[in-house]
């Protein structure tokens, strides 16, 4: 009998409280914040996303990225489970950077902060106001700081399969870009489908390519949003080229930070890419761990946990969600009990 093939373990990041509170129009509290990372950790999840160090101006939602990170190290819930969390926080320029050293430095910083490219010289100057060759010599600068303050890089190239701005763009440059971040000593590369361009047989091309130059798995991370309703299909895709190391957040939140926060206009990322905002957003979590338990992929996640967690997000943010799996729950395998 024919069998598909994938990994059979996975290593999965949640990047909720970052990448998912960051498109919210409304104000999520610290306590919130911090409530959903304690329930993630004692779900199971080794990588987290906890905050953007940029410029809270622009991202008011990110405006107490101290704050979070002082509350998590001395929760007492999960204190005694952080040395073997690694958590990582959104530093595009040299001021995001030396707020998150000198947090590391005070014992309460992130152990990986993320760069982030664009293969798009016109995308990737709207999201961090410099062309590309200045902003691959400001990391290649500060990465040999970073590491010896004890912090890991990820390096994002993004506009992988298109460009909002630009339209189609070659896979091929983003291989470049992959192996210039591994040049300058990124740790690990994070290869995002920014707004749900990808089509699974691309992702699979891609991946393949990926994996054919740079074989490594975990050196690469798939980060797949879900705007055309395609996440889960190229989570199987990527599976089947052979990556194991994903990220999403709990009822597909997330996307371009939001320019309407409590009611007042910010800057955000200016004008939201899509007609409907609330159709951006990544792949869900509990979507995708079920559809991975199902398939005997082992997580490491307390799954029935997680789906709790996500009915707690939904009421956070006062409003259902897009996980189907919260709802319909997992697939019963006997006749009492969820499981």
């Amino acid at each position: 009998m024919a069998e598909m093939k994938y990994p059979k373990k996975v290593v999965l990041g949640d990047i909720t409280v970052r990448d998912g509170f960051q498109h919210e129009e409304i104000y999520v509290p610290t306590e919130a914040k911090l409530w959903v990372l304690e329930e993630l950790i004692l779900a199971g999840f080794k990588r987290l996303e906890v905050t953007n160090f940029g410029n809270p101006t622009g991202m008011p939602q990110f405006k107490d990225a101290d704050d979070v990170y002082k509350a998590l190290y001395s929760s007492r819930r999960v204190k005694h489970l952080l040395d073997e969390v690694e958590t990582t926080s959104i530093t595009i320029r040299e001021k995001a950077v030396e707020r998150a050293i000198a947090a590391r430095q005070a014992g309460h910083g992130p152990g990986r902060i993320l760069f982030m490219v664009s293969t798009s010289e016109s995308h990737h100057r709207t999201n961090s106001g410099l062309s590309l060759a200045e902003y691959w010599k400001m990391c290649e600068n500060l990465i040999p700081k970073i590491h010896d303050a004890g912090i890991k890089v990820c390096g994002t190239v993004s506009t992988i399969w298109g460009c909002p701005i630009e339209g189609p763009t070659d896979m091929r440059k983003a291989l470049e870009f992959t192996q210039r971040w591994l040049d300058i000593g990124a740790d690990d590369i994070e290869h995002a489908d920014h707004d749900g361009s990808a089509p699974p047989n691309k992702v699979y091309e891609y991946f393949s390519m990926i994996l054919d130059a740079i074989p490594d798995t975990s050196k690469h991370i798939a980060h797949f949003h879900t705007t055309r309703g395609w996440g889960l299909a190229n989570v199987l895709a990527a599976l089947n080229a052979g990556i194991t190391h994903f990220e999403s957040t709990m009822g597909a939140l997330g996307g371009q930070p939001a320019n309407f926060v409590d009611r007042v206009p910010v800057a955000g990322t200016g004008k939201y890419y899509y007609k409907d905002p609330t159709i951006v957003g990544l792949v869900s979590t509990e979507d995708m761990v079920v559809m991975m338990d199902e398939m005997g992929i082992d997580t490491g996640i307390d799954i029935d946990r997680l789906l709790d967690i996500g009915l707690m997000v939904e009421k956070i943010l006062g409003r259902r969600l897009r996980s189907e799996c919260v709802h319909s729950g997992r697939i019963p395998k006997s006749l009492t009990g969820r499981r």
